[in-house]
Formats: structure tokens, C-alpha cells, sequence
């Protein structure tokens, strides 16, 4: 039985960034390979139909006017380096228009910006490339702004950069099409893990802090290299020659919180990298990131995200082997 097809344009700023198109174009492609159907069509469209130079130079072709992208799905603002420089208001009035027929909108990497710019953000929840997290914070209050690889929040679908955009798409491909088609597309590029709305950009301490802060970035560091057997604050005092004091109002005031929870967050972090990319047993898993015992494991691990590790794991389980959702579509 033939699906319906889903159409998504992407809307190329000046300078975007292609490797974020890229990824959020060939899972569309892979699923029709693998579906043996047109399931998607996509198109690349800027403001006149001239092809849009990349941030690397290059141009892609065909390139239609954004006009002839009224009837898509989902019209994705595709963005990258000088974003503010790249948004013009011929372009958030066009935005604007596609918001008033309710066609639902996108953003890869920093095409955010043209949306919040538009006021198309306001009272959602959004995404955007970690380097532009905290500037749309102080320009656009009224956006709940995440640090999440992709959030999907009603009509409004935004995803950071880089690889970001492969995982909004394979997380739409599998509410469309179930997971096994997702997890073959994973397959196909090589792709170890899908990742969910669950997971976080990773954002460098320098570019949280800045780069004149090596006291705390020292300490940080410390942290990283002692995953196992997590350091007291006192070790870590004396290791780093600072005083404890001086420890805990380094993290209140750079990164409002204390070094026990962000050391805490660290591990768990890391935990649920194994978790998720290993078979470790979840005794190892429990070992290796430092703590006492597998129910204290399973009580930190489920208050960070929502479950227990053994649940996560299933679940992920669960879906690499498919089941009532997760059958391939006939070919």
C-alpha cells in the first residue's frame, strides 16, 4: 500500500551550514530507499530561487523560490555562521506569512535565530547551536530555550548543529514509518547510537565560562580524569591549591550550582554514554562512574533522566529490535 508523501523545503540563509542540511536531508533520502517509496519529497529554497552560497562556498542546485514551498510539511530555516547578518526583513515577513497559514516550522543550527527574530519562538520551546544559546537568552526571554540536540515543541521543530539534524529526523522517520526503518537508516551511516530529545549538546566549559577562568576549567579537569573514584572536595582543594571556598563560589558563580551536583552530572553523563553506546553490565556501569552501589545508581540515574537505567537500556533494546511499530514498511 502506497504512503502518503511528507514534503519538507529548507530555507538556506546566507552562509549556512551544509553539514547540517546534509544530515537532515539523506535520512529523507535513505527512508525512501528503504521503503522502496517516495515516502518524503524536499526541496531547497531561498527567497528568490538564486542558489544560497554555504559557509563552505559551495551552492546547491536546484534551488526554487520560497514561495512554491507553500503546501510542505514542515519548512526548515536552515542557518550557520553570521546569522544575525544573514536575516533581512523580506525574509522574517516571509516567515511570518508561513506562520499565519499555519504551515509548521523548523530550524537547523543557528536558522533559530530567524524565527525567534520573527517572534515565532515566543512562548515555545526551542533548540539552537550551544555558541548562540546564551545571546538568544538576553535578546528573546519569552523562548524557553534548551540545551537539548533538538526539541519539538506542537508546530515548531528546532535542532542544533553539526550531526543534530540526523537525529530530528531519524526521531521523525520513526514516529512516521516505526523504529526499525530509523535503526536501518542508523545502520546505513554508520551511526552507533540514535539519540533522543534527551540528550544534550555538549557545550565546552571554556565556552560556558570563557577562557580566563583556568582555576575553574582546572578543576573541572580534575573532576573529568577521576570518574571512578570521584575525589572529595577537600582532594580536589588540595590538589588544585585553591580552598574550598573559593571552590564553591567559583561553580555558584559561573555556573550556578555546586561542584558536588555538577561532579554528580558528570558521572551520570558518562554513565549513560555507556549505558547507551556499550553492552556493560549495569554493575560495571555502576563501578566505573564512581557509585556506591546500583540502587544508589538507579535513584541519581532516574532523577536526572526520568528513568532507571535498566528501563533506558530496555527501551533502546526494544527499539533496535522493533516490534508492532518497529516493522519496516513493505517494499
Amino acid at each position: 500500500m502506497a504512503l502518503p508523501r511528507s514534503k519538507f523545503a529548507f530555507l538556506t540563509l546566507p552562509r549556512y551550514s551544509m553539514i547540517a542540511l546534509s544530515n537532515a536531508v539523506e535520512p529523507l533520502r535513505m527512508a525512501n530507499s528503504l521503503t522502496g517509496q517516495p515516502v518524503y519529497d524536499w526541496s531547497i529554497v531561498s527567497l528568490d530561487g538564486t542558489p544560497t552560497p554555504a559557509s563552505n562556498g559551495l551552492q546547491l542546485s536546484p534551488t526554487f523560490p520560497l514561495e512554491q514551498a507553500a503546501n510542505v510539511d514542515i519548512l526548515f530555516v536552515c542557518g550557520g555562521v553570521d546569522v544575525q547578518k544573514a536575516v533581512s526583513p523580506k525574509m522574517l515577513s516571509a516567515l511570518k506569512r508561513f506562520a499565519e497559514r499555519r504551515v509548521p516550522l523548523g530550524a537547523l543550527c543557528t536558522g533559530g535565530y530567524a524565527l525567534a527574530k520573527a517572534g515565532l519562538l515566543d512562548k515555545y520551546k526551542a533548540t539552537i547551536h550551544w555558541e548562540n544559546l546564551s545571546a538568544l537568552r538576553e535578546e528573546f526571554p519569552r523562548i524557553q530555550l534548551s540545551d537539548q540536540l533538538f526539541t519539538i515543541d506542537r508546530d515548531r521543530f528546532t535542532c542544533s548543529g553539526g550531526v543534530a539534524p540526523l537525529d530530528l529526523m531519524l526521531h521523525l522517520v520513526e514516529q512516521r514509518l516505526g523504529a526499525r526503518t530509523s535503526q536501518l537508516i542508523s545502520e546505513q551511516f554508520i551511526v552507533d547510537r540514535i539519540r533522543s530529545d534527551r540528550d544534550r549538546q555538549y557545550v565546552p566549559l571554556r565556552a560556558q565560562i570563557g577562557v580566563s577562568h583556568e582555576s575553574l576549567i582546572k578543576v573541572a579537569q580534575l573532576m573529568e580524569d577521576n570518574i571512578e573514584r570521584p575525589l572529595s572536595l577537600d582532594e580536589i582543594a588540595s590538589a588544585t591549591g585553591l580552598s574550598r571556598r573559593q571552590i564553591e563560589r567559583l561553580f555558584k558563580r559561573h555556573l550556578n550550582c555546586v561542584p558536588k551536583r555538577y561532579y554528580l552530572q558528570m558521572r551520570l553523563r558518562r554513565a549513560r554514554e555507556l549505558l547507551l553506546q556499550t553492552s556493560m553490565p549495569i554493575i560495571d556501569i555502576t563501578t566505573a562512574c564512581g557509585f556506591q552501589s546500583p540502587p544508589h545508581f538507579s535513584r541519581c540515574y532516574r532523577a536526572q533522566f526520568g528513568c532507571p537505567p535498566s528501563a533506558e537500556r530496555m527501551s533502546r533494546q526494544g527499539k533496535v529490535l522493533g516490534g508492532p511499530r518497529g516493522e519496516l514498511a513493505p517494499l
